[in-house]
C-alpha cells in the first residue's frame, strides 16, 4: 500500500536521507515547519513504515574489509523447503550484507564483504558451496565503486 505523501514529507525524507543525524530543530528549519509539526510528521513517517530505521554508513576498507563481491547463486531445487533452507543459511552468514531473489538464469544475488581473497575462498568453500541445494555459483569482484548510495530516488514519487 502506497501512502499519500506531500511535498513537505518528501523534503523531510530527502533531508533525512542526506543527513540522518540532523536535529529536529535543524530539520524543521530546512523544511519550513515548526519543530513540533516537523516532529509529528517524522513520527508519522516512522509509524507508517516509510522511515524504516536509521544507521551509520561505514567505510569497509577502514574496517579491514577490502574485498567486495557480487555472487550469483542458482539453486538445484525450487520447492519451498529448499528455498527456506537456503535463505535461512544466508541470513546467518555475516559476510553477506544483502541478498536478493532474482528473475532470470540465477536465483539469488549476494553482496559479500570479506578481508581478502583468502577470506572469500573460505566463505565460498566452507559456507556457500556446502549449502544444500546450491547448483551453480558465479562471482564478480568489485574493482572500483562508481556509485554507492542508500538514498531512494524521491523525484518521481507522486504527491
Amino acid at each position: 500500500m502506497q501512502l499519500s505523501l506531500d511535498r513537505t514529507d518528501l523534503r523531510i525524507l530527502a533531508t533525512l536521507q542526506a543527513n540522518g543525524r540532523i536535529s529536529n530543530a535543524e530539520l524543521a528549519a530546512e523544511v519550513n515547519l515548526s519543530p513540533s509539526a516537523c516532529l509529528r510528521r517524522v513520527q508519522k513517517l516512522e509509524a507508517d513504515g516509510v522511515i524504516a530505521g536509521y544507521g551509520a554508513r561505514l567505510e569497509p576498507r577502514s574496517l579491514g574489509l577490502g574485498l567486495q563481491a557480487f555472487v550469483r547463486v542458482q539453486l538445484s531445487r525450487h520447492e519451498s523447503a529448499a528455498i527456506d533452507s537456503f535463505t535461512d543459511r544466508v541470513a546467518e552468514w555475516e559476510e553477506v550484507v544483502s541478498c536478493y531473489a532474482l528473475t532470470g538464469d540465477m536465483d539469488y544475488l549476494l553482496q559479500v564483504y570479506v578481508a581478502d581473497l583468502d577470506g572469500f575462498s573460505r566463505f565460498l568453500l566452507d559456507r556457500l558451496l556446502n549449502a544444500a541445494g546450491v547448483a551453480d555459483v558465479n562471482t564478480s569482484f568489485v574493482l572500483r565503486t562508481v556509485k554507492a548510495s542508500t538514498a531512494l530516488p524521491l523525484g518521481n514519487v507522486r504527491t
